[in-house]
């Protein structure tokens, strides 16, 4: 393991401690996610609940959830003053986004582990495919890679609770969208080749904000 790897595993252990102390984040995103799959799976009838649905309901409870939990990665230390703390640290830009960047997926995957059987079982879905895992996983990369970087814009401006959607949701709809159709499809039962273009568009989302968003993070995180 090279210094820049542990730098980066150093930062995402802090958040991952500080969550574990706190565990408000966990809390809050899992309670608003059940929230969102248990209000809908009443408010349809077992007739309605088509894959195409169940597959909506799933990222907009992960969708949301996600930006609750994006809106208080920076917000913590910044209200605390550690911010600048962990700004001044002998910490390349890049490494600094990419351990607060593991830290979400973390978090996230965390979040999706308990919601996913709960999904399965309330919206009556014959099986759990293991192309929704996968779906789920590369999605998830993407809306953290993007997120982060917009997390860190919205920490320094007033109305940041409200900026963080308005700016984020429109830039990480691609993966969302590409997320819910191919969920849809392999709840369906559909198989790997009916979402090879959807996974390839999540892929290349990924790929695109992985490498910019840590070029672009330093201009973001300055005040």
């Amino acid at each position: 393991m090279n210094w820049s790897t542990e730098k980066v595993l150093a930062i995402m252990w802090k958040d991952i401690l500080s969550e574990l102390r706190t565990r408000e984040t966990f809390t809050t995103l899992v309670a608003f996610a059940l929230l969102v799959i248990i209000v809908v799976s009443f408010a349809l009838e077992p007739g309605e609940q088509t894959s195409s649905i169940a597959a909506g309901v799933l990222w907009i409870a992960f969708t949301f959830g996600g930006v609750l939990g994006l809106s208080r990665s920076f917000v913590l230390e910044k209200d605390k003053g550690c911010l600048q703390g962990l700004m001044l640290c002998p910490v390349d830009r890049e490494l600094l986004y990419l351990g607060k960047m593991l830290s979400i997926v973390v978090f996230m995957i965390v979040v999706e582990i308990v919601i996913l059987p709960v999904f399965i079982i309330l919206l009556d879905q014959p099986h759990f495919p293991l192309e929704l895992i996968v779906i789920t996983l590369l999605a998830t990369i993407g809306f953290a890679a993007v997120g982060t970087l917009f997390s860190a814009l919205a920490v320094n401006t007033r109305a940041r609770d409200v900026m963080l959607p308005l700016l984020f949701l429109p830039i990480a709809s691609p993966v969302i969208i590409a997320a819910i159709k191919s969920s849809g499809i392999v709840l369906a039962g559909g198989s790997w080749n009916a979402i090879l273009s959807w996974l390839g568009l999540i892929i290349a989302f990924d790929v695109i904000f992985l490498i910019v968003s840590p070029l672009v993070f330093e201009f973001v995180i300055e005040e």
